[in-house]
């Protein structure tokens, strides 16, 4: 049976996914980041690790076929399909003292507020800060080293495709910043479909 959702403009959700099971990430209107995260189901110390992953691949971008990694080097998801191929995963989780450091605003919503929501439903600890993939997010390294973050490629109805490769807990926010590019200076809403 299949399970689908859709997590609300600036809102998070929390799951479970089985090994073998594939999970469809879809950006519904176009140029919606959204921040995913994993843990191993029956050990919460083991996590998807952008860091590692790029470590083991050797490279920025994924493609169909490739790996995600734990922090400990485990394979914990296999790309099957990504219509976008633009992914961010060098940047942690917005939360409340980036607004305020970046755009002087105070208690705005975060990505790393709905993280900690949706995990909590399965007893997970907040962690000191999330370090997702952040899906459809147009992370741009320059030449100089100057890093930007310039508006989504995603448009309305791509996906991105992820099967298991161990039993999972896994949270997704749609990103709550409209102050930047990051989201096309507007918030909408993901789905996400157990299929």
């Amino acid at each position: 049976m299949k399970q689908k959702w859709r997590i609300p403009a600036t809102q998070g959700l929390g799951f479970k996914l089985s090994k073998g099971q594939t999970v469809r990430i879809t950006d519904v209107e176009g140029e919606q980041v959204a921040d995913f995260v994993a843990y191993r189901d029956n050990d919460f110390r083991e996590r998807l690790d952008p860091g590692v992953t790029m470590d083991a691949l050797h490279k920025l971008k994924v493609k169909p076929g490739d790996l995600l990694y734990t922090n400990t080097y485990k394979p914990m998801l296999t790309v099957v399909t990504d219509r976008v191929g633009q992914h961010d995963f060098i940047n942690p989780a917005c939360r409340s003292e980036m607004y305020e450091v970046l755009y002087n605003k105070k208690d705005h919503a975060s990505c790393y507020h709905n993280l900690n929501l949706a995990l909590a439903e399965y007893a997970i600890p907040a962690p000191d800060q999330h370090y997702p993939v952040n899906l459809f997010m147009n992370t741009v390294i320059h030449p100089s080293g100057e890093i930007t973050v310039e508006r989504p490629l995603s448009k309305a109805g791509d996906y991105v495709e992820l099967r298991a490769e161990m039993d999972l807990i896994i949270a997704v926010s749609a990103c709550p910043c409209s102050e930047s590019a990051c989201n096309g200076f507007k918030c909408s809403p993901i789905d996400v479909e157990i299929m």
